[in-house]
């Protein structure tokens, strides 16, 4: 067995601080003397040195090695044809040991992910012809693609990810997420549903997430209500946290709270959610659970926004506005993708005067979250505090557009005419039609309460 064949093993069995030392020797021993390993074997040593620095995250030098090991596998390529196979069998078992070019292309995506250079992820990936794409290349590509805009070319690669793997649950959401119809997308999974005992519930499944990314909340929520319902499916975790969160947006928070807690119970180390979760509480003012509850997240995980948001929601609510600024920063750091930590670094910098980097955080939020109301009921709020009436009409009346006429929405509109001495007996009819379709809607009633006092008052 030759070092390189060791290395091999080494990288198989998980070692990957040993391979690192051991091939980084073998590297320079092969720099000193290029006669001392053939090409493909230091094709071999460059990845598996690569793979060893991906694992300890020093994605920078693991990118500058594949790239040494892809060029290296370019040579390599040029020698072959050179050389044609003379029909010598010896030769096959080591060009089958070769690491995949196109795995070395994904290893360098993910780390150019890490580094935040997504542009460059997926010009390496697109440089992978069609044909050779794995489904998690396809998948990678399509979350990329979805970050940066590109809306047909990310449902494309979503599309061909469910080609593969039609129980790509993932994939699904990812396609409703851009609008594609539920209907559309149920008849990609069609005959796997017809094929497989058990798996009817997938097209109502499908039709839940639909209403959800529709901003349909009410529907949503009774078909998924209707799925949990079902023994088979009772007490699943990743539905009842889809309920707490639409019941979220629906302005129940006394039910999403219910529905957060009954998913804690049944998974203590569940983080998706807790951050809506602590905001809840921390708005209720129940700022001890929420300490608890930060406390606890971190002993899970700090790698994670979620428990970042929470003890930022704890800041926030205490009135120490600076360090929610700080812990909103880190939960964005950590996923740029997070709602919660843009309205929460939004909220600190309203509430610290420095509006017009707030209104850039809240733009942020409503571009990732277009169906959350409470995105844009924090622009509005900036554009109120810094007098802007106009703008903060304009969009209260997109929003009352966009998402429909209920109980928020009419409220939400109201808030705004309730600025304006003109407008205020227009508030008066929104917020009783606000309060005829939700008589317990809380902001409506505060609302009404201030227009009551603003109309003794004169």
């Amino acid at each position: 067995m030759s070092v390189v064949e060791h290395v091999r093993e080494m990288a198989s069995a998980g070692l990957h601080s040993n391979v690192r030392l051991l091939s980084g020797l073998l590297l320079t021993m092969s720099g000193n003397n290029p006669e001392l390993f053939s090409p493909s074997q230091k094709y071999q040593l460059l990845v598996y040195h690569a793979d060893s620095l991906f694992h300890d995250k020093e994605y920078r030098n693991a990118v500058s090695k594949y790239t040494m090991a892809l060029q290296q596998k370019k040579a390599l390529s040029k020698t072959s044809k050179v050389r044609p196979s003379t029909g010598n069998t010896a030769s096959t078992p080591q060009s089958q040991c070769l690491p995949s070019e196109i795995e070395v292309k994904y290893k360098m995506a993910e780390c150019y992910t890490m580094l935040k250079q997504d542009k460059d992820a997926i010009a390496i990936l697109d440089g992978i012809p069609s044909r050779q794409r794995t489904p998690k290349i396809n998948m990678m590509l399509a979350n990329l693609y979805k970050k940066a805009g590109q809306e047909r070319s990310s449902v494309t690669s979503y599309k061909e990810v469910l080609r593969q793997c039609p129980l790509a649950l993932d994939a699904i959401l990812g396609l409703l997420s851009l609008s594609v119809k539920g209907a559309e997308v149920a008849s990609m999974t069609i005959n796997i549903i017809q094929s497989i005992p058990n798996l009817d519930w997938l097209s109502v499944w499908i039709k839940a997430y639909a209403f959800v990314h529709t901003g349909d909340n009410t529907r949503a929520i009774n078909t998924i209500c209707s799925l949990e319902k079902k023994s088979l499916l009772r007490d699943n975790v990743d539905l009842l946290g889809s309920l707490a969160d639409l019941y979220f947006r629906a302005g129940d928070n006394k039910n999403s709270i219910l529905k957060f807690e009954q998913a804690q119970m049944l998974d203590p180390y569940l983080i998706k959610g807790m951050d809506v979760y602590g905001y809840l509480l921390a708005r209720e003012g129940r700022l001890e659970d929420v300490e608890n509850l930060g406390c606890r997240l971190f002993n899970i995980s700090d790698q994670h926004a979620e428990p970042w948001v929470v003890s930022g929601c704890h800041s926030f609510y205490s009135k120490r506005y600076s360090r929610a600024l700080y812990l909103g920063a880190k939960a964005i750091q950590l996923n740029s993708n997070s709602v919660q930590a843009l309205l929460l670094k939004g909220a600190a910098l309203r509430n610290m005067g420095r509006v017009q980097e707030a209104i850039i955080h809240f733009r942020e939020a409503i571009r990732l979250a277009p169906c959350r109301l409470d995105c844009y009921e924090g622009l509005i709020e900036c554009y109120l505090a810094s007098n802007s009436i106009r703008e903060a009409m304009v969009m209260a009346n997109n929003v009352y557009k966009t998402l429909g006429a209920n109980a928020q929405t009419l409220t939400l509109l109201a808030t705004v005419c309730l600025e304006d001495p003109v407008t205020q007996e227009k508030a008066k009819t929104l917020l009783d039609k606000a309060l005829t379709q939700r008589p317990d809607y809380i902001k409506a009633v505060v609302k009404k309460a201030e227009l009551l006092t603003l109309c003794i008052n004169r």
